[in-house]
């Protein structure tokens, strides 16, 4: 019987053993698995981020438009006023538009238009509207601080009687006052330059508009 007392003892051992070794092999995969499942979990956070800054990134690109369908540059002629050589596109958006000169004169623009019927705005306006009143044959005069305020307001008073025109400051351009018209454009020395009566005279619903007779009015005032 101690024989048999014995045999049964290192049987329950031998199976307590067993039961040990399938309990840490059982961890031991449970470690496996969840180091696998957060390297998926980390791979998949990372992989995500990449396409949130990548879909960012390209939203960034899709925000404002460098007139992709505009192309060409200016060429000045003997009377100074510089001609637009090449394509301006006119599609609708309603995002920012760069522009390849300042102010432009023509390419994509907000379906909306400035007010241009002889409209002075005292604060600077957002090309995309403005570009629009070109397309309708405005003519869009602007200036910097660096203009004489006594030309400055006697252009504003020409503008006010003067319909498709609008008048703006815009600090960014490179000279103190230009006129704008679609396709066209100039510096002028001041509100005595014969040029402003010249260029008022040729491009205020000139042949360069592209939808001549379109109105003026019933957009946005400021």
């Amino acid at each position: 019987m101690g024989s048999a007392k014995k045999s049964s003892s290192a049987d329950r051992k031998a199976r307590i053993e067993e039961m040990r070794r399938a309990e840490h092999a059982r961890e031991r995969r449970n470690r496996i698995l969840t180091i696998v499942a957060s390297a998926v979990v980390v791979v998949g956070l990372v992989a995500g981020a990449v396409v949130l800054v990548q879909t960012q990134s390209d939203d960034k690109d899709d925000t404002a438009s460098d007139g992709k369908t505009s192309s060409g540059k200016f060429v000045t002629g003997e009377d100074g006023v510089k001609t637009w050589k090449g394509t301006l596109s006119r599609t609708h958006v309603d995002t920012p538009v760069k522009y390849l000169s300042e102010p432009p004169v023509g390419g994509d623009h907000n379906q909306v238009w400035m007010n241009c019927n002889g409209d002075v705005y005292t604060k600077e306006l957002k090309n995309e509207h403005a570009v629009h009143s070109l397309e309708h044959g405005a003519v869009w005069v602007t200036y910097t601080s660096k203009a004489d305020k006594a030309d400055v307001e006697a252009l504003a008073a020409k503008v006010k009687k003067t319909p498709y025109t609008l008048m703006s400051p815009d600090e960014k351009q490179a000279d103190p006052i230009m006129l704008s018209a679609w396709g066209h454009q100039r510096t002028v020395t001041g509100a005595d330059d014969p040029n402003v009566d010249k260029f008022f005279e040729k491009y205020v619903q000139g042949e360069q508009t592209p939808e001549k007779g379109a109105a003026c009015q019933g957009g946005l005032s400021e």
